[in-house]
């Protein structure tokens, strides 16, 4: 009798620990997901300042320019999904990186201060989301293994909890880069 209660009693205890491991794992992975939304709100609040020094030295990147504002504007509504972020995000990342790519078709501008600090400051701004996606990628994937992988998986199962899909590169930017190309446009 004694037995089967320290049994019954250790398979609580390791139940509960399994449930409390998916339970913290599941919250690593929103908490990471949110890491990427601030990183991306700082991104999105230095568009307006880099499309107005741009402005002001282009008169031919002005469908480029409209472009970026109105995919801030869509990524910043609210009413979207997780996975319409994630292409208005890549649409955004493209749109910046031919502009970039443009501005040096304009000497005063690549000499102006306030270009160069937000330039600065929006690549340092890329490598903190592309941080972030790495953190949020290695989060889902130790959550999807939890979930996927004997115990966690039976309890997994009976309390409904279903993988996470990693954020992945779009096809476009696993291309190589030609040179050739960027110098040439």
């Amino acid at each position: 009798m004694i037995i089967a209660i320290v049994i019954i009693g250790l398979l609580f205890i390791i139940g509960i620990v399994i449930y409390n491991s998916l339970i913290g794992k599941k919250n690593q992975v929103t908490n990471a997901f949110s890491a990427i939304d601030v990183m991306l709100k700082k991104r999105f609040d230095l568009i307006p300042n880099l499309v107005e020094v741009v402005k002001q030295y282009t008169t031919y990147e002005q469908s480029t320019l409209t472009k970026i504002v109105e995919l801030r504007a869509k990524a910043t509504s609210g009413n979207i999904s997780d996975t319409e972020r994630a292409t208005l995000d890549a649409q955004l990342s493209s749109s910046i990186k031919g502009l970039m790519v443009n501005v040096e078709n304009y000497p005063d501008l690549k000499a102006n201060e306030n270009f160069i600090n937000l330039q600065s400051t929006w690549t340092e701004s890329e490598e903190q989301i592309a941080a972030a996606r790495r953190a949020y990628n290695a989060s889902v994937t130790d959550y999807n293994n939890a979930i996927m992988m004997f115990p966690g998986s039976i309890f997994a199962g009976m309390l409904n909890f279903q993988p996470v899909t990693v954020l992945a590169t779009a096809e476009e930017e696993r291309k190589n880069i030609s040179a050739k190309d960027l110098f040439n446009s």
